[in-house]
C-alpha cells in the first residue's frame, strides 16, 4: 500500500477522491499511535489534529470520534485534564450517534481515568462501570479486564474494600484466561493492598509475593516497585519488621531510579521538542521585526500594536460573554437536575415507608389467622385423632409453623433495612453462650449424622458487653445453615482474636462444615434476600433464602464484615469479624426464670380467675381451650371498655389482653386499668411486631407479652409463671 502525504496533494485532489482522504486519515492515526509509542505526545497530537481536519472533510463520523478519543487519550497523558474531558464528550456523542459500541466503552474507560486523575473517585466509577457493561456486550474479554482492574482500585480509593476484593477477582480471572501478564500482576498486588486492610494477611502476601514474581519474570517496573511497598506493609503489620525494612529499601531505590528515567524522558521527549519550536519561532520573530524596522516607522509600529491591543480586547470580551452565557446555561441545567436528584428520593422514601407499612399490616393480618391454624393443630393432635388423620394434621402444623417463620424472616429483614434494629449491649459469658447455642442444635445435627466441634481461643476471655441476642442469632443462622447442607459430616465452630486496641477486641468467628458447598457463581449472590444454591436445592433442603441476608444486616449493625469461602463437593466457610468490648464483670445472674421451672400442684388454680379480652371468636375458642385444659377458669369479653368495666367490677388474677381490638385498643384499655390497680398481671396477648412496640407496652403498664401465634407449652409456663409470683411460690422450687 502506498503511503501519500498531504503536502503532495493539490486541493482539487482531495476533494475528488474520498477513497485517498480516508487512507491518509489511517496514516495519520498510525503516525499517532506511532509517536505515542516513543513517548513523543506532541508529535502524536499534530498527527491526530491533521487526521480531525480531513475526517470533517469527508464527514467521516466514526474516524472523527476515533480521533477524539484518542485525542482525549493524550491531553490526560499531558495532565491537561480538563482539554482530555471536551475531547471525550466529542468522542463520546459521535460513538453513541453511529453506535460504535467497542470504541465508546473505549473512551468511557479513558474518561473514568480522566477522573481518577482528578480524583472524583465517584464519577471515575459510574463511567468505568458503563465501560465495563459495553466490553461485556460485545465481548472484548482484554479491555474489560483492564476495566475491571480500575473499577477495582477506584473501590480502593473510595474504602469500600469488599467491593473492591469482588472486583479484583473479576478481573484476575480474564486476565489469567487472555495472557494479560502486566494486567495479572497488577491486579494480584492491588488485591494484596485490599486483603492488607482486610486484616487478611496470609492471602495478602500469597498474592503479592504471586504478583512480585509475575512483575520480576517480565521486568514490570511499575509493577515491581509497587509489590515492593506492599510486602513491606505486610511485613510490618505482622510485625516482621526487618522483613519491612528490606522490601521498603528496595522500594525506594527502584523509585528513584523510574523518578530518574521518567525526568530524563521528559527532558528527551517533551523539552527538547518545545525549546526547539520556540528557538525556531524566535529566529523568524527576529527576522520580522528586523524587516519591519527597515521598512517602516514607530507611528506604524504604534499603530499595529494599537490595532492588536484593540483586537485582543474585543476577543476577550467576546470570550468573557460566551463563557458566561455558558456559566448560566449550566447553573440552570445544574438547578434543574437538583429538582430532579431531590422529586426522585422523596419518591424513593415515600415508597420506602409504603413498603414497611404495608409489610407491617399485611404480616399482622397473616398472623391472626395463624394463631388459629396451629392452636388447633395442636390442639387437634392432643385429642387422639384417629391413625390416618395424624400425619394430616403434622403436615398442617408444619406448614403453619414455615410461614410463621417466613413472616418473621420478612419483618427482620424490613427492619434492618428501614435501620429500625437497636443494640442492647449487656454482660454475657460468649463461651457459654456459644455452647449454649452447641446444645440447641444438637438434635437438628445429630438427625443428619453431624458431629459438631466447638474451638474456643485458650487465650482469649469470656465476658464480654454486647448484643448477645444478635451474636446468637447470627450462629444459629448460620451452623443452622451448616446442619442443613451437611450429611455425615463435621462442623467447626471457631473463635479468636485478631486485634485489640483497649478493651476493643476484634473476634473472628469461623463456621466451616464438609457439606455440599456452593459454586463460584452463586457465592456473589449468597448474601442477598431470596438468594438461594438452586431451584434443586431450595426443593430438596428447603429454606426461604432470607437468612443470610438477616446475618448480613445484622453484622453490619455490630459494625462487622462476613465473609464466604466455599468449593463444590468440599464444603464451606463462613466468617464474620465483630469488635466487641471486654468486661471484668462476670455474666449477671437471672433474677427472674423466663419460664415456670416449680410445681404446678404448689398452686390453687380453682380460685384463678382469667379475664381474656379477644374480639376474634376463634382466638377466644381457642385460648378458653387451652385455659380449660390447664384448670383454669376464664371468662370472655371482646371490646376494651367492657374490659375496664368487668375488672373495676370482679377480682381477676390475670388479663389476657388482646392490642387490636374495635373500640379502644389493648394498649388504651392497660393504661386505664392502670389508673385505678397497679399490681394487677395483665399479658399483652397480641400479633404485632414485638420489637417495635415493645416501649408502647412498657408506657402501658403490661407486666409482660405472649406473641401470637404461641407454643402452648411456653403459654402454660408464662402462665404458672405469673400465679407463682401471686402466691409467692419460688419458680425454681
Amino acid at each position: 500500500m502506498v503511503l501519500f502525504s498531504v503536502l503532495g496533494w493539490s486541493q482539487q485532489t482531495m476533494e475528488n477522491d474520498p477513497e485517498l482522504i480516508q487512507n491518509n486519515i489511517d496514516h495519520y492515526i498510525k503516525q499517532a499511535q506511532s509517536a505515542l509509542e516513543t513517548h513523543n505526545t506532541y508529535d502524536a497530537l499534530k498527527s491526530l489534529d491533521d487526521a480531525l481536519v480531513l475526517a470533517e472533510k469527508t464527514e467521516d463520523q466514526q474516524s472523527k470520534g476515533l480521533i477524539y478519543s484518542f485525542k482525549g487519550r493524550l491531553e490526560l497523558i499531558l495532565e491537561q485534564p480538563d482539554k482530555a474531558i471536551i475531547s471525550l464528550n466529542k468522542a463520546i456523542e459521535i460513538q453513541r450517534m453511529t453506535k460504535d459500541d467497542v470504541n465508546l466503552a473505549r473512551s468511557f474507560k479513558i474518561l473514568g481515568e480522566v477522573f481518577l486523575n482528578k480524583k472524583d473517585y465517584t464519577q471515575a466509577l459510574d463511567y468505568f462501570i458503563s465501560s465495563k457493561n459495553l466490553f461485556q456486550q460485545t465481548l472484548q474479554e482484554r479491555k474489560l479486564a483492564q476495566t475491571l482492574l480500575l473499577e477495582g482500585k477506584t473501590y480502593m480509593l473510595l474504602e469500600n474494600y469488599n467491593k473492591a476484593r469482588t472486583t479484583l477477582e473479576q478481573a484476575l480471572v480474564l486476565s489469567r484466561k487472555n495472557d494479560l501478564l502486566s494486567t495479572e500482576s497488577e491486579t494480584l498486588i492491588n488485591q494484596a493492598i485490599v486483603y492488607n486492610k482486610l486484616n487478611d494477611y496470609k492471602h495478602g502476601l500469597e498474592a503479592s509475593t504471586e504478583g512480585l514474581k509475575i512483575a520480576k519474570a517480565n521486568n514490570f517496573i511499575n509493577n515491581k516497585n509497587l509489590a515492593y511497598k506492599v510486602l513491606s506493609d505486610i511485613s510490618y503489620a505482622t510485625r516482621d519488621f526487618k522483613t519491612s525494612r528490606d522490601y521498603l529499601v528496595l522500594h525506594t531505590e527502584l523509585s528513584d531510579s523510574i523518578r530518574g528515567f521518567k525526568n530524563n524522558l521528559a527532558k528527551q521527549q517533551i523539552n527538547q521538542p518545545l525549546l526547539s519550536n520556540m528557538s525556531e519561532e524566535l529566529e523568524t520573530v527576529n527576522k520580522k521585526l528586523a524587516k519591519k524596522e527597515a521598512e517602516s516607522s514607530i507611528n506604524t509600529l504604534i499603530s499595529i500594536l494599537s490595532v492588536a491591543l484593540i483586537t485582543i480586547l474585543s476577543l476577550l470580551t467576546l470570550s468573557l460573554y460566551k463563557n458566561n452565557n455558558i456559566r448560566l446555561k449550566t447553573n440552570n441545567m445544574l438547578h434543574k437536575k437538583n429538582g430532579e436528584l431531590i422529586l426522585a428520593k422523596e419518591k424513593a422514601e415515600l415508597a420506602s415507608k409504603t413498603k414497611a407499612n404495608f409489610l407491617s399490616t399485611v404480616t399482622h393480618e397473616l398472623r391472626t389467622p395463624l394463631y388459629a391454624v396451629t392452636g388447633l393443630s395442636n390442639m387437634l393432635l392432643e385429642e387422639n385423632p384417629k391413625p390416618e388423620q395424624v400425619q394430616h394434621l403434622k403436615s398442617l402444623k408444619f406448614s403453619g409453623d414455615y410461614l410463621l417463620t417466613f413472616i418473621n424472616d420478612i419483618l427482620q429483614i424490613n427492619k434492618i433495612e428501614a435501620n429500625k434494629v437497636d443494640l442492647e449491649p449487656e454482660p454475657f459469658n460468649l463461651n457459654k453462650k456459644i455452647n449454649n447455642i452447641v446444645l440447641a442444635l444438637k438434635n437438628s445435627a445429630e438427625d443428619n449424622n453431624v458431629n459438631i466441634h466447638f474451638e474456643y481461643d485458650k487465650d482469649l476471655p469470656e465476658n464480654f458487653i454486647a448484643d448477645q441476642l444478635k451474636i446468637s442469632q447470627i450462629l444459629i443462622n448460620l451452623v443452622g445453615n451448616s446442619i442443613k447442607f451437611t450429611k455425615d459430616g463435621d462442623i467447626w465452630i471457631r473463635v479468636y482474636k485478631i486485634d485489640q486496641v483497649d478493651k476493643i477486641y476484634t473476634l473472628r468467628f469461623e463456621i466451616e462444615d464438609n457439606g455440599i458447598g456452593i459454586t463460584q457463581e452463586k457465592q456473589d449472590h449468597m448474601f442477598e434476600s431470596f438468594s438461594q444454591g438452586s431451584i434443586q436445592i431450595n426443593r430438596k433442603y428447603g429454606g426461604t433464602g432470607l437468612g443470610l441476608s438477616i446475618v448480613k444486616g445484622l453484622i453490619e449493625i455490630l459494625k462487622g464484615q462476613i465473609y464466604l469461602k466455599s468449593e463444590l463437593g468440599k464444603g464451606t466457610t463462613f466468617y464474620f469479624e465483630i469488635p466487641i468490648e471486654f468486661s471484668a464483670i462476670k455474666e449477671a445472674a437471672e433474677t427472674k426464670a423466663d419460664y415456670f421451672e416449680g410445681n404446678k400442684d404448689e398452686l390453687d388454680l380453682k380460685s384463678v380467675k382469667i379475664l381474656v379480652v379477644e374480639d376474634n371468636k376463634i382466638n377466644q375458642m381457642i385460648t378458653k381451650k387451652i385455659l380449660t385444659k390447664m384448670d383454669l377458669q376464664c371468662e370472655i369479653t371482646d371490646n376494651g371498655e367492657d374490659a375496664v368495666e368487668k375488672i373495676k367490677a370482679n377480682d381477676y388474677n390475670i388479663i389476657l389482653m388482646d392490642i387490636h381490638m374495635p373500640g379502644i385498643s389493648g394498649i388504651e384499655a392497660t393504661k386505664r386499668i392502670r389508673m385505678f390497680d397497679k399490681d394487677l398481671t395483665i399479658f399483652a396477648l397480641t400479633a404485632v411486631t414485638i420489637e417495635d412496640k415493645m416501649h408502647e407496652f412498657d408506657e402501658a403498664g403490661f407486666t409482660d407479652i405472649i406473641p401470637k401465634p404461641f407454643k402452648q407449652d411456653e403459654f402454660e409456663k408464662k402462665l404458672y409463671n405469673a400465679l407463682a409470683a401471686k402466691k409467692d411460690i419460688s419458680p425454681t422450687a
